[in-house]
């Protein structure tokens, strides 16, 4: 573990060309450091939360003119002394001025150590400070608002109520244990499995919503697949609404995947235009193909396109079969209505899977988009439900319904309460390790070390 007393000082904005860069000072001696240096007001005798126009100097040089803003701990970010200071963002002002602030006594933070003095200092929960990075790093609007409401501490509210009510059984599980020969039973047997089943439920949802927290907070692998001009590469263009795939009447084309990221309603899909599927005429497109197959068992979504003037019913079949992959939804796209009668028209399958569209004429696109959005997120994304993002989480929440499980049949099995306590203890040390309650120094070392130093 790093050292919680001294100060530390990074750059908390992105190196690289721009008008304004904030050098972050966090620590007991942050204001002392910065006041040490600042030509201006005495900053010892200011009030928190405010900011400061003057210089910053190295003896009789003037480094920059700067703005410095204030936070007295333990109203700050890390609630310890923080001071942020807005220089020029010249390279060199930067270097000169962080090095300057090692000189009198600070030293370089690592990745994430800001943060994990926010937690440490009880600011933040474990939960809360990975969402921090998970905020830094979205990319799209549904991602952000995830990472916001787990920053707000919705789910940590959620598994404090659980793990409170866990912790008011297993002291009294406890209780029984120092009165065992007695033969007293102090916890009602039938109100602990209603709890039990009742917090299996929600660790069981929490654990459900993590396929579509984890394709909201990475996005959504999803395939266009389909036999030789089919017309994928000209739904992937007509999707993108730019040119981005080669389109040629030439079947075999794209003999590699092409991959673009496509928002739709806040939610990334990342799209991959692969080889079509068919006997391979040369080694390059036998490799096409083994990769286009690759990419469906790697992806959550699948969207099968076939020419519907071309394929017949047994074709279509078996593609359909040999596709369809465990775990992967496939949506079945009839491209090329342009070229039909209605006759033909009325001849195709109607269920809810497939998408009658024309991807050179972009007919019935917005349709489709809307199709594949609905299918990654099954009306579960209403904006205030508690969705899992982190596999820590995920994992931490399995073991949990684990423990639980052994709970319930240690209850029905009447085993005694030395053994039922390990049970509810279990199940509360994992909940424990998601908010942080539980935790080691390589746990900590783990998450924080995977953040950007300055935040």
């Amino acid at each position: 573990m790093t050292d919680n007393t001294d100060t530390i000082v990074a750059l908390a904005t992105p190196n690289g060309v721009g008008a304004i860069a904030v050098i972050r000072l966090s620590g007991p001696d942050a204001i002392t450091i910065a006041n040490s240096v600042f030509k201006g007001k005495d900053l010892s005798k200011q009030a928190s939360h405010t900011i400061h126009s003057g210089s910053i100097a190295d003896g009789d040089l003037i480094l920059d003119e700067v703005l410095v803003s204030l936070f007295v701990g333990p109203r700050s970010y890390t609630r310890e002394n923080v001071v942020e200071i807005s220089c020029h963002a010249s390279g060199y002002i930067i270097e000169s001025i962080i090095k300057l602030f090692i000189k009198k006594g600070a030293r370089s933070a690592k990745p994430g150590e800001f943060t994990l003095r926010a937690f440490l200092n009880g600011q933040l929960d474990l939960s809360q400070a990975e969402a921090v990075a998970d905020l830094i790093a979205s990319n799209s609007k549904a991602s952000q608002q995830v990472a916001l409401q787990q920053l707000r501490g919705g789910f940590s509210t959620q598994l404090q109520a659980l793990r409170e009510q866990l912790v008011n059984f297993a002291s009294l599980i406890e209780l029984e244990l120092d009165f065992a020969e007695e033969d007293v039973e102090f916890a009602n047997r039938d109100q602990l499995k209603k709890l039990i089943h009742e917090i299996t439920k929600i660790v069981g949802r929490l654990i459900q919503s993590f396929e579509l927290g984890n394709a909201i907070k990475n996005g959504v692998n999803t395939v266009i697949a389909g036999r030789p001009n089919a017309g994928k590469s000209t739904l992937l263009n007509a999707l993108l609404n730019e040119e981005r795939a080669i389109v040629s009447h030439i079947p075999g084309t794209t003999r590699d995947t092409i991959e673009e990221v496509l928002n739709i309603q806040g939610i990334n899909f990342r799209l991959i235009d692969t080889a079509g599927i068919r006997e391979a005429t040369d080694a390059i497109e036998q490799i096409g193909v083994e990769r286009t197959m690759e990419k469906i068992s790697q992806s959550a979504l699948l969207v099968y396109v076939f020419d519907a003037a071309e394929i017949t019913v047994e074709e279509l079949n078996s593609d359909i079969e040999s596709l369809q992959k465990p775990g992967v939804t496939m949506l079945i796209v009839a491209n090329k209505a342009d070229l039909l009668n209605p006759e033909q028209l009325s001849a195709l399958p109607h269920t809810d899977r497939v998408i009658i569209i024309s991807a050179k004429e972009k007919r019935h696109i917005d349709e489709l988009k809307h199709k594949i959005y609905s299918s990654a997120v099954k009306d579960q994304l209403s904006g205030d439900e508690t969705l899992v993002t982190n596999i820590r989480h995920l994992e931490a929440l399995q073991k949990t319904e684990e423990a639980l499980v052994r709970v319930l049949g240690g209850i029905d099995g009447s085993i005694t309460s030395d053994f039922l306590s390990m049970d509810i203890k279990q199940g509360l040390h994992y909940l424990g390790e998601i908010t942080g309650v539980v935790t080691t120094d390589d746990l900590l070392e783990n998450i924080f070390s995977k953040f950007c130093i300055g935040k």
